[in-house]
């Protein structure tokens, strides 16, 4: 396979063997083969649009250096093993496509993995992509929901550049459907989102908040749906610990405080998917690709204890 069509360091690819398609290897495909469909827990969905970008671009690149990054990780992830739940990579969605038609096609991927008991795990790609997602949630089997968002930005503007569909108004448009959302670590803000939080009824913790306190763990409203869809944009966390995106802000979230954040939402309420998004791999950095994989793989850690499927492991 050949990443001519992404713009990643090829070396990253070296050594991979399992393909999910068009050069993109299968999550850890370094430890495991890509199961059968139907017995993965996790189903890792590639999304490689950066169509509305607004300051530094490479997000079209994120998915790919991600899972060659993942064949680097353990699948112990120190308190348990989320691989064992299977994890089945899909091909890529979304490539060459933007406003409604990649929404769709997000809409459509995602309600076929809802729809099948499996969790979805989205790689992006720029944040638009989560509308599409959301879309697909609310088509699909799933009970009512309400959605996590962990950014450096509130994307709650109607549109931005005269695009409705844009990075900057994902989340605008998931509350016009009356879908709860809780903000965390939020830092760039104009008045108009300010307006729309207050209009629309939006939750936050912004990071002047948790950021001098070292707060990671959060309590939801007890009206919070009980299902929740958790998306990360990268730029939530700390540029110290992040800098691969095109928008980071100083001031974000560190390492073990973002893990800790999810921690306390997952044990309060059932993730029913999540993503990672706006990732940039950045040519000769390659940690910044592992940690946004590690990032990842943490997160399906924390459903795997949740739903407490886990084996134990006593130290002697």
């Amino acid at each position: 396979m050949s990443s001519d069509a992404i713009n990643i360091d090829p070396h990253l690819l070296d050594g991979c063997d399992q393909w999910a398609a068009n050069g993109y290897p299968v999550f850890l495909g370094s430890e495991l083969t890509q199961p059968d469909r139907a017995d993965a827990r996790f189903h890792v969905l590639p999304v490689p649009n950066e169509s509305t970008v607004s300051y530094g671009g490479g997000t079209a690149a994120g998915p790919q250096a991600i899972l060659a990054a993942s064949w680097q990780l353990e699948t112990w992830d120190g308190q348990s093993d989320p691989a064992s739940l299977g994890i089945y990579t899909h091909a890529p969605v979304g490539a060459g496509q933007q406003g409604a038609a990649l929404m769709t096609a997000v809409a459509e991927a995602t309600g076929e993995i809802v729809n099948a008991g499996q969790i979805p795990v989205i790689l992006g790609g720029e944040h638009s992509i989560t509308a599409g997602v959301i879309d697909g949630l609310s088509r699909s089997d799933s009970a009512p929901f309400g959605v996590v968002q962990i950014d450096a930005h509130a994307d709650l503007r109607e549109a931005y550049e005269g695009n409705r569909y844009s990075h900057a108004s994902v989340m605008r448009r998931i509350v016009e459907q009356q879908i709860p959302l809780m903000q965390l670590g939020v830092r760039a803000l104009c008045q108009e989102e300010v307006r729309a939080r207050a209009e629309f009824g939006v939750h936050y913790h912004d990071a002047h908040e948790l950021v001098p306190a070292g707060i990671s763990q959060i309590e939801l409203p007890p009206d919070f749906p009980e299902h929740v869809y958790l998306t990360i944009d990268v730029d939530g966390l700390d540029p110290a610990v992040m800098p691969a995106t095109g928008t980071p802000v100083p001031g974000g979230l560190g390492w073990y405080q973002t893990l800790g954040l999810v921690e306390s939402i997952s044990k309060q309420r059932r993730i029913i998917g999540f993503d990672v998004m706006e990732f940039a791999p950045i040519a000769g950095f390659h940690a910044y690709s592992f940690t946004a994989a590690l990032l990842a793989y943490k997160v399906m850690g924390f459903l795997q204890r949740a739903e407490g499927k886990t084996s134990a492991i006593t130290s002697a």
